[in-house]
């Protein structure tokens, strides 16, 4: 299926969108399709595993608003490869508004979708909207404390030491970058055994693993599961139980507090991901929650 690409604007940045059509009319109204807006986790980028699900979505019936945020692949701005929490909720923000601008789609139909941390981003920015008609949470990280407690179980002290310290020399002089995705032992974003390999799987053309040090401070204070409570559309919270970086006990409190629908899947935070076990099944389950609440 081919995608169209896109730009538009957040913050003063010109970002870098693919807009994927909806397929037939089994979703629309006299107001248009429902139009999904899709973003990644952590660095990452529309070319790096969510064409798939994009492709599927728009295969049921939904536009598909796929994006990068600013500093990150396709998409300007400066500096690069790093993550404001801030700006990146900025940047989905100004997809919203942009989806909800293109042609042949209802703009009070909107589908947040992300994975990873856009998972919580969809929690922040679909609550207290009027124009959100649903929100897609896949492996969802809400909560940045737990998910810090959570890493102890596979990364040292020493660990995850060098790491903050790193940050601390980014956030007070000369940028530190390291990379997103690393061996065990090895300084980086996500050095868990096997995540290296995962993430390069799925890593397109416009990915770099490269990441400013500073990403675990922002990380510290990244909670949307505050605002779990403020979404007033069905949702779809998608759980890896034996997720080893989104922890699953803190999806599943936020997933309680939206009244969310949850599914679980018997694997990992890469699990889900086309090529891996549980992916067949993880867009089954939102091609069908998606037709069921919106058709």
């Amino acid at each position: 299926m081919k995608a169209d690409p896109i730009t538009f604007v957040s913050g003063g940045v010109e970002c870098a969108a693919s807009h994927f059509t909806g397929q037939g009319d089994a979703l629309a109204t006299e107001a248009g399709r429902p139009v999904v807006v899709m973003a990644h986790g952590l660095a990452g980028t529309v070319d790096s595993g969510l064409v798939p699900f994009a492709e599927a979505l728009a295969a049921a019936g939904l536009d598909v608003f796929a994006f990068d945020y600013r500093g990150f692949g396709l998409s300007g701005g400066s500096p690069r490869q790093t993550v404001s929490m801030v700006g990146q909720l900025e940047d989905y923000r100004a997809a919203m508004s942009a989806a909800a601008k293109l042609p042949g789609v209802d703009p009070q139909r909107l589908v947040l979708w992300g994975t990873s941390l856009a998972g919580g981003h969809v929690i922040s920015a679909a609550a207290g909207r009027s124009d959100v008609a649903a929100v897609v949470a896949l492996t969802p990280l809400v909560d940045g404390l737990a998910a810090g407690r959570h890493a102890l179980a596979t990364h040292t002290k020493a660990e995850m030491l060098r790491s903050t310290v790193a940050g601390f020399r980014s956030k007070l002089g000369a940028p530190v970058m390291m990379p997103v995705v690393a061996p065990p032992g090895r300084l980086g974003a996500m050095t868990i055994e096997g995540s290296m390999d995962d993430y390069l799987a799925i890593a397109g053309p416009s990915w770099v693993n490269e990441i400013d040090a500073t990403v675990g401070m922002e990380l510290g204070g990244h909670r949307p599961i505050k605002s779990a409570g403020d979404i007033g559309c069905p949702a779809l919270f998608q759980v890896a139980d034996f997720d080893r970086s989104a922890p699953p006990h803190s999806s599943m409190k936020a997933a309680f507090a939206a009244r969310a629908e949850v599914r679980h899947y018997p694997g990992d935070h890469f699990d889900v991901y086309a090529g891996k076990p549980c992916h067949d099944a993880v867009v089954a389950h939102q091609v069908a929650f998606l037709t069921r609440v919106l058709g």
